[in-house]
This record gives structure tokens, sequence and C-alpha cells, in this order.
């Protein structure tokens, strides 16, 4: 019998307890509807296509019936999981870049604090004519917030977005946004009313993670103590790729409830942001510089470049009609182009061309800090067409 000094959540405990136990329903099509009347239908069906052929290559059976998401603040990551059936355990698809973030360790507590909350939260809103590309609203402030937040002004608008700013969300690149906005639509469509998103500090297992944490916190227990709080959840998932229930005491902390017979699955090490390994750990980067880097011959000879070199990969489309990649590379201090690696899209013989091509033909001026020249980390969205679909 449950202790009556506990409440549920009902926003996340029904989710958890009494829609995914049911059937899924044929749900209206509403959703994915209005994703794809979002400028026009020809970005829904491109991104779609795409993910299809993802999902097929990673083992998802289409459409998706599930969705779970997690966020880590420290490690400025966001997980997709998916899964078909309410029975089947969890399966990461995709690991997004959260490409800025605002705020430090610890919940929302009030507006204007520019924290990006904690806790146990779901989508409860589909923008997709957002300011911001595209936008899932999440239901801060949950059961939780409203006791332990400010009464009369605890904040609001926290969104999932793209355009890649915030004060409080958790932005992706535009072209992110639109796989997870769309996933999201269509696991809505097949009936999953909620979709939990758990938003973590950090990644409990991450070492130095947890050294930063504690660091930052030191004068800060409240902001420990929370973090230990909501820890359970973290590593039930992590031990059964399950969703735990997750129930509010009346004092507004949270008590994660776990099936200890649950079966237990092998734990997975995500080290960096859509890479196996961490390529980048013998790099002195620069994250924050006074100057970006530029092509050494302006902007208008890479946008020409980059267009070129669209044109010549056209012969590898493999069937499609068109493909967007997005280009992960560094520019050292010498202004050279190292380590490209397509991040998104592509297959094994075009990414290496563009790998090619990036680390052969790219000259910079470098990033600059406090007047030297520093190696950086940047990103690049690469459009290839064919000329009947420019």
């Amino acid at each position: 019998m449950l202790n009556k000094s506990l409440l549920f959540i009902f926003s996340l405990s029904l989710f958890v307890t009494g829609v995914f136990a049911q059937s899924p329903y044929e749900g209206s099509s509403a959703t994915v509807s209005a994703a794809r009347s979002f400028k026009g239908a020809g970005i829904f069906s491109k991104v779609e296509d795409s993910l299809r052929k993802e999902l097929k290559e990673k083992g998802f059976q289409w459409p998706l019936k599930y969705m779970y998401v997690r966020a880590f603040k420290h490690e400025k990551q966001l997980e997709v999981w998916l899964k078909n059936d309410w029975e089947e355990k969890f399966e990461l698809f995709k690991v997004y870049k959260v490409c800025a973030t605002s705020g430090t360790y610890g919940p929302k507590r009030k507006e204007g604090d520019k924290q990006i909350p904690e806790g146990f939260y779901y989508i409860n809103e589909f923008k997709p004519n957002s300011n911001y590309h595209l936008a899932l609203g999440l239901n801060y402030p949950n059961a939780s917030d409203a006791i332990l937040s400010d009464h009369t002004k605890p904040g609001g608008d926290i969104y999932i977005h793209g355009n890649c700013v915030t004060i409080g969300c958790l932005p992706l690149t535009d072209s992110l946004i639109e796989q997870v906005y769309y996933l999201a639509s269509v696991v809505k469509d097949q009936g999953q009313d909620f979709i939990p998103v758990h938003i973590y500090p950090v990644r409990y297992d991450n070492q130095k993670g947890m050294e930063q944490l504690v660091t930052k916190t030191k004068h800060k227990q409240d902001v420990q103590e929370f973090a230990k709080q909501i820890k359970d959840a973290y590593e039930f998932f992590e031990d059964t790729h399950q969703l735990p229930t997750v129930l509010i005491a009346r004092n507004g902390t949270y008590v994660v409830a776990t099936n200890p017979e649950t079966p237990k699955v092998k734990r997975i090490k995500v080290i960096e942001t859509n890479n196996k390994a961490n390529p980048y750990a013998a790099w002195a980067l620069e994250e924050k510089v006074d100057r970006v880097p530029f092509h050494i011959d302006g902007n208008a000879a890479l946008q020409k470049w980059l267009f070129n070199l669209s044109q010549s990969l056209v012969p590898l489309l493999d069937g499609n009609a068109s493909m967007s990649l997005q280009v992960e590379f560094i520019v050292d201090k010498n202004g050279n182009t190292a380590l490209a690696t397509v991040i998104r899209g592509g297959h094994a013989e075009l990414n290496r061309k563009v790998k090619e091509r990036f680390e052969k033909e790219l000259k910079w001026q470098p990033a600059l800090k406090d007047g030297q020249p520093v190696n950086t980390k940047l990103i690049q969205n690469l459009n290839i067409a064919a000329p009947e679909d420019l």
C-alpha cells in the first residue's frame, strides 16, 4: 500500500503505470500533419526518409511506438531512446549535442534564474512554427516544482528547440531538432501521450563530471542533495533500460520506486556525442575564443567551395535525390583542417570523400584567444542535391 506521505506525479506515473501498459491506439495524424506543414512538406519528407533509413540500419521498426529522452547538462548531450512494444527494453537510437546552455548545476526555481530544469518531465506541446525553428515544450513547472519553486514566479516556457540559443532551454541545431521533433510527432500519433524527458546535472558514472559537480556546488548543499535525489532514476534506467516509477513526497522531493526483479542489461558507455570514442582528447581545444576561425579567402570563397564540393558528390548520392550532412572538424592554430568527421548523414564512401576534401583543401585564419592563435572545433552543414532538385 502506498505510503500516505507520498503523492503520485500524475503527469509522470500515469505514463509509467497506465498509458504505456495499454496497447497503443491509432492516434490521429494531426501532429505529423502539423509537422509537415511547417515551411512546406519538403523538410519533413526528407527528414522521414533519412530517419527511416537510419532506423532500419539500427534494427528499429517503423513506425516507432515509444520514445524516451534524457539530457545531461554537464556533457551537453541529449539522448533519444526508442522501442516498438511496451514489454521491450528501450534501445539507444542517437546522442545529440546540446549546442548552448545557460545557468549552472541545480534545478530551476524561479523566473529569470536562467536555469535549465533538472528532474522528470514530459513533452506537452508541439510548436511547428516556433521562432526557434521547431520546439517541443516541457511541462515545467511540474508537481514537484510547484511545491519547491517560487510560488509567484516559478518561470516557464521551457523547450527543446532549434536555433542554437537559450536561456534555460535545451537547444539543438536546426537540422537535429528536425529529427527529434519528427520522431516525437510519430510516437505521439501512435498513441504515446506522455513522452518522458529526464534532465540530469551530469552522467553519474562520469568521474570528471562528478568531480566538477562537487567542486562547483561545495557551498550549495541543496543542489548536491537534489542531484543525489534523482540519481536513483538514472541508475535504474542504466541497469534495465526501463523507466522507473517516480513519486513525489508532500514536501516536493522525488521518490524513485524501482522493481529489483526487473532484468538487468549491460550498461552503455557514452563518451562523445555521435562518436564511439573521443578523438579530440589529445588536442588542447578552446571552446571560448575572442575570434572564431574564418576561411582564408573569406566567406564568399567558402560558400563557393562548399557548393562545388556538393556538386562533385552528387554521383555518390546512392539513389537519393538529396542529402544533408554535418561535418565536425578541428581548425588548428596554423589554420589547417584536421579530424574532419561526418557526424550526421551520408554513407561510408561519401563520408570518406568529404573527410579527404575538408582536410586537404580547407585553409583558415585560425581562432584567436588573448591575441594568440588556438585550436578550436567547428561544425559545418553540407547539403548535396542533384541539379533537378536544387
